[in-house]
Protein backbone atom coordinates (compact mmCIF):
# COMPACT_ATOMS: atom_id res chain seq x y z
CA UNK A 1 0.00 0.00 0.00
CA UNK A 2 1.42 3.42 -0.95
CA UNK A 3 2.19 5.49 1.84
CA UNK A 4 0.53 8.48 2.75
CA UNK A 5 2.72 11.42 2.62
CA UNK A 6 1.56 13.26 5.97
CA UNK A 7 2.69 17.47 7.19
CA UNK A 8 2.40 18.29 10.77
CA UNK A 9 2.41 22.17 11.46
CA UNK A 10 3.41 23.42 15.02
CA UNK A 11 5.98 20.88 15.01
CA UNK A 12 7.23 21.92 18.42
CA UNK A 13 3.94 22.05 20.20
CA UNK A 14 3.07 19.74 22.62
CA UNK A 15 0.75 17.93 20.28
CA UNK A 16 3.06 18.53 17.43
CA UNK A 17 5.72 16.52 19.66
CA UNK A 18 3.27 13.88 20.34
CA UNK A 19 2.37 13.70 16.62
CA UNK A 20 5.63 13.14 15.00
CA UNK A 21 6.48 10.43 17.98
CA UNK A 22 3.64 8.67 17.05
CA UNK A 23 4.34 9.13 13.57
CA UNK A 24 7.14 6.84 14.05
CA UNK A 25 4.78 3.88 14.48
CA UNK A 26 2.31 4.05 12.20
CA UNK A 27 3.52 2.72 9.26
CA UNK A 28 0.97 3.84 6.69
CA UNK A 29 2.49 7.76 7.07
CA UNK A 30 5.60 9.12 5.57
CA UNK A 31 6.44 12.44 6.99
CA UNK A 32 7.29 14.93 4.84
CA UNK A 33 6.50 18.22 6.06
CA UNK A 34 6.77 19.74 9.23
CA UNK A 35 6.41 23.63 10.32
CA UNK A 36 6.52 26.06 13.22
CA UNK A 37 6.13 29.68 13.24
CA UNK A 38 9.54 30.45 13.83
CA UNK A 39 13.14 29.45 11.87
CA UNK A 40 13.95 25.96 13.34
CA UNK A 41 17.83 25.26 12.38
CA UNK A 42 17.62 21.59 13.09
CA UNK A 43 16.22 18.16 11.27
CA UNK A 44 13.47 16.31 13.36
CA UNK A 45 12.94 12.78 12.42
CA UNK A 46 15.21 13.86 8.94
CA UNK A 47 12.72 16.52 8.08
CA UNK A 48 13.66 20.41 8.39
CA UNK A 49 10.76 22.40 9.69
CA UNK A 50 9.90 25.50 7.89
CA UNK A 51 7.44 27.78 7.93
CA UNK A 52 3.69 27.62 6.89
CA UNK A 53 4.17 28.13 2.93
CA UNK A 54 2.81 26.84 -0.07
CA UNK A 55 6.25 24.88 -0.27
CA UNK A 56 6.61 23.08 2.71
CA UNK A 57 3.16 21.80 1.85
CA UNK A 58 3.25 20.83 -1.79
CA UNK A 59 4.35 17.19 -1.36
CA UNK A 60 2.04 16.48 1.11
CA UNK A 61 -1.35 13.94 1.14
CA UNK A 62 -2.81 15.62 3.95
CA UNK A 63 -2.51 18.19 6.87
CA UNK A 64 -2.77 17.20 10.34
CA UNK A 65 -3.00 21.00 12.07
CA UNK A 66 -3.29 21.32 16.18
CA UNK A 67 -1.99 25.07 16.34
CA UNK A 68 -4.04 28.34 17.20
CA UNK A 69 -6.90 29.55 15.46
CA UNK A 70 -4.84 32.28 13.60
CA UNK A 71 -2.20 29.74 12.40
CA UNK A 72 -5.21 27.13 10.94
CA UNK A 73 -6.59 29.74 8.88
CA UNK A 74 -2.88 30.42 7.23
CA UNK A 75 -2.64 27.12 6.75
CA UNK A 76 -6.07 26.31 5.46
CA UNK A 77 -5.65 29.23 3.40
CA UNK A 78 -2.80 27.54 1.43
CA UNK A 79 -4.20 23.93 2.11
CA UNK A 80 -7.50 25.48 -0.08
CA UNK A 81 -4.75 26.93 -2.92
CA UNK A 82 -2.98 23.19 -3.12
CA UNK A 83 -6.32 21.48 -2.93
CA UNK A 84 -4.60 19.79 0.19
CA UNK A 85 -6.87 17.79 3.09
CA UNK A 86 -6.42 18.61 6.29
CA UNK A 87 -7.05 17.32 9.83
CA UNK A 88 -8.25 20.24 12.09
CA UNK A 89 -7.63 19.54 16.15
CA UNK A 90 -7.18 22.99 16.98
CA UNK A 91 -9.74 24.81 19.48
CA UNK A 92 -11.25 28.70 20.27
CA UNK A 93 -12.57 29.52 16.95
CA UNK A 94 -15.14 32.33 17.04
CA UNK A 95 -18.50 31.98 14.86
CA UNK A 96 -16.92 33.93 12.04
CA UNK A 97 -13.48 31.55 11.95
CA UNK A 98 -15.99 28.66 12.11
CA UNK A 99 -18.02 29.86 9.18
CA UNK A 100 -14.53 30.29 7.10
CA UNK A 101 -13.68 26.70 7.70
CA UNK A 102 -17.43 25.87 6.13
CA UNK A 103 -16.62 28.07 2.96
CA UNK A 104 -13.40 26.29 2.82
CA UNK A 105 -14.62 22.73 2.95
CA UNK A 106 -16.85 23.28 0.58
CA UNK A 107 -13.38 23.31 -1.96
CA UNK A 108 -11.38 20.64 0.35
CA UNK A 109 -12.18 17.95 2.50
CA UNK A 110 -11.72 19.22 6.22
CA UNK A 111 -11.99 16.92 9.29
CA UNK A 112 -12.68 19.21 12.47
CA UNK A 113 -12.96 17.48 15.83
CA UNK A 114 -12.46 19.62 19.29
CA UNK A 115 -11.53 16.17 20.42
CA UNK A 116 -10.23 13.35 18.24
CA UNK A 117 -10.65 10.41 21.36
CA UNK A 118 -13.47 7.59 20.81
CA UNK A 119 -14.21 8.49 24.66
CA UNK A 120 -14.62 12.19 23.90
CA UNK A 121 -16.98 11.12 21.01
CA UNK A 122 -19.15 8.65 22.50
CA UNK A 123 -19.69 10.65 25.30
CA UNK A 124 -20.73 13.86 22.67
CA UNK A 125 -23.39 11.53 21.61
CA UNK A 126 -24.26 10.37 25.11
CA UNK A 127 -24.48 13.60 25.81
CA UNK A 128 -27.11 14.54 22.73
CA UNK A 129 -29.15 11.49 23.77
CA UNK A 130 -29.26 12.44 27.42
CA UNK A 131 -30.61 16.11 26.40
CA UNK A 132 -32.91 15.10 24.07
CA UNK A 133 -34.56 12.70 26.59
CA UNK A 134 -34.35 14.52 29.80
CA UNK A 135 -35.92 17.83 27.93
CA UNK A 136 -36.16 21.06 29.67
CA UNK A 137 -36.93 19.81 33.43
CA UNK A 138 -33.42 19.66 33.35
CA UNK A 139 -30.64 21.82 33.78
CA UNK A 140 -27.30 21.57 32.52
CA UNK A 141 -23.35 22.46 32.80
CA UNK A 142 -19.94 21.48 31.84
CA UNK A 143 -16.94 21.27 33.95
CA UNK A 144 -13.52 20.51 32.72
CA UNK A 145 -10.02 20.27 33.84
CA UNK A 146 -6.75 20.40 31.97
CA UNK A 147 -2.80 20.96 32.09
CA UNK A 148 -1.72 24.57 33.49
CA UNK A 149 -0.14 25.16 30.06
CA UNK A 150 -3.74 25.56 28.07
CA UNK A 151 -4.06 29.32 27.05
CA UNK A 152 -7.98 28.53 25.97
CA UNK A 153 -10.75 28.50 28.31
CA UNK A 154 -13.53 26.67 28.02
CA UNK A 155 -11.81 23.53 26.07
CA UNK A 156 -12.74 23.04 22.61
CA UNK A 157 -14.21 19.55 24.05
CA UNK A 158 -16.26 21.18 26.91
CA UNK A 159 -18.01 23.53 23.93
CA UNK A 160 -18.29 20.64 21.36
CA UNK A 161 -20.30 18.95 24.90
CA UNK A 162 -22.36 22.49 24.87
CA UNK A 163 -23.28 21.68 21.47
CA UNK A 164 -24.42 18.80 22.34
CA UNK A 165 -26.83 19.53 24.75
CA UNK A 166 -27.89 22.22 22.00
CA UNK A 167 -28.32 19.79 19.63
CA UNK A 168 -30.72 17.44 22.15
CA UNK A 169 -32.68 20.33 23.09
CA UNK A 170 -32.75 20.98 19.05
CA UNK A 171 -31.72 24.96 20.16
CA UNK A 172 -29.05 27.42 18.65
CA UNK A 173 -25.48 26.65 20.45
CA UNK A 174 -24.78 30.15 21.03
CA UNK A 175 -28.10 31.68 22.45
CA UNK A 176 -27.54 28.83 25.13
CA UNK A 177 -24.83 30.02 25.65
CA UNK A 178 -24.21 30.72 29.42
CA UNK A 179 -21.10 31.90 31.86
CA UNK A 180 -17.43 31.02 31.28
CA UNK A 181 -16.00 30.56 34.61
CA UNK A 182 -12.36 29.67 35.30
CA UNK A 183 -10.74 28.15 38.54
CA UNK A 184 -13.90 28.41 40.57
CA UNK A 185 -14.72 25.72 43.46
CA UNK A 186 -18.35 25.34 42.02
CA UNK A 187 -20.40 27.23 39.56
CA UNK A 188 -24.14 27.19 39.02
CA UNK A 189 -26.26 25.75 36.91
CA UNK A 190 -28.46 28.51 35.05
CA UNK A 191 -31.24 28.07 32.12
CA UNK A 192 -28.40 28.45 29.79
CA UNK A 193 -25.36 26.29 29.72
CA UNK A 194 -22.55 27.30 32.32
CA UNK A 195 -18.69 26.23 31.56
CA UNK A 196 -15.71 26.28 34.49
CA UNK A 197 -12.47 25.33 33.58
CA UNK A 198 -9.99 24.43 35.61
CA UNK A 199 -6.07 24.96 35.02
CA UNK A 200 -3.82 22.91 36.83
CA UNK A 201 -1.00 20.60 37.14
CA UNK A 202 -0.01 18.43 34.09
CA UNK A 203 -3.66 16.80 33.65
CA UNK A 204 -4.35 15.77 30.16
CA UNK A 205 -8.33 16.16 30.05
CA UNK A 206 -11.52 15.51 32.08
CA UNK A 207 -14.60 16.06 31.26
CA UNK A 208 -18.11 16.36 33.23
CA UNK A 209 -21.38 16.97 31.60
CA UNK A 210 -24.76 17.55 34.40
CA UNK A 211 -27.86 17.42 34.69
CA UNK A 212 -30.16 18.55 37.04
CA UNK A 213 -33.58 18.57 37.90
CA UNK A 214 -32.97 19.95 41.37
CA UNK A 215 -34.51 16.24 42.84
CA UNK A 216 -31.98 14.11 41.27
CA UNK A 217 -28.61 15.07 39.16
CA UNK A 218 -26.99 12.98 36.37
CA UNK A 219 -23.04 13.09 35.60
CA UNK A 220 -21.48 11.80 32.08
CA UNK A 221 -17.63 11.80 32.67
CA UNK A 222 -14.80 11.15 30.84
CA UNK A 223 -10.47 11.38 31.60
CA UNK A 224 -8.12 11.06 29.51
CA UNK A 225 -4.55 9.50 30.56
CA UNK A 226 -2.24 9.81 27.73
CA UNK A 227 -1.86 11.57 24.96
CA UNK A 228 -1.20 9.46 22.24
CA UNK A 229 -5.30 8.97 22.38
CA UNK A 230 -5.54 12.51 20.47
CA UNK A 231 -2.38 11.67 17.95
CA UNK A 232 -3.65 8.00 17.39
CA UNK A 233 -7.43 9.43 16.57
CA UNK A 234 -5.73 12.25 14.37
CA UNK A 235 -4.19 9.58 12.34
CA UNK A 236 -7.14 7.34 11.90
CA UNK A 237 -9.32 10.86 11.33
CA UNK A 238 -6.66 11.45 8.66
CA UNK A 239 -6.83 7.82 6.90
CA UNK A 240 -10.52 8.03 6.69
CA UNK A 241 -10.14 11.76 4.97
CA UNK A 242 -7.76 10.36 2.07
CA UNK A 243 -10.86 8.78 0.26
CA UNK A 244 -13.28 11.74 0.88
CA UNK A 245 -15.25 14.17 -1.26
CA UNK A 246 -14.86 17.67 -0.14
CA UNK A 247 -16.73 18.51 2.80
CA UNK A 248 -16.59 19.16 6.55
CA UNK A 249 -16.47 16.05 8.48
CA UNK A 250 -16.12 15.39 12.23
CA UNK A 251 -14.68 12.42 14.11
CA UNK A 252 -18.48 10.94 14.64
CA UNK A 253 -18.39 10.33 10.80
CA UNK A 254 -15.00 8.74 11.00
CA UNK A 255 -16.61 6.61 14.02
CA UNK A 256 -20.36 6.28 12.23
CA UNK A 257 -22.12 7.38 15.56
CA UNK A 258 -25.83 8.00 13.70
Amino acid sequence: MKKINLAITGCMGRMGRQLIKSSKSDKKFKLVALTENRIINKKINGVRPDLNTENAFKKANVIIDFTTPKCTLEVLKIAFKLKKRIVIGTTGFSKKEENLIKKYSKKIPILKAGNMSLGINLLMYLTEIASKSLGNNFLSKVFEVHHRHKKDHPSGTALMLGKGIAIGKNKDFYKLLGKKYLNKKTFPYSKKINFNSIRKGEIVGNHKVHFSSGKETITLDHEAYDRTLYSEGAFTAAKWLMSKKPGLYSMRNVLNFK
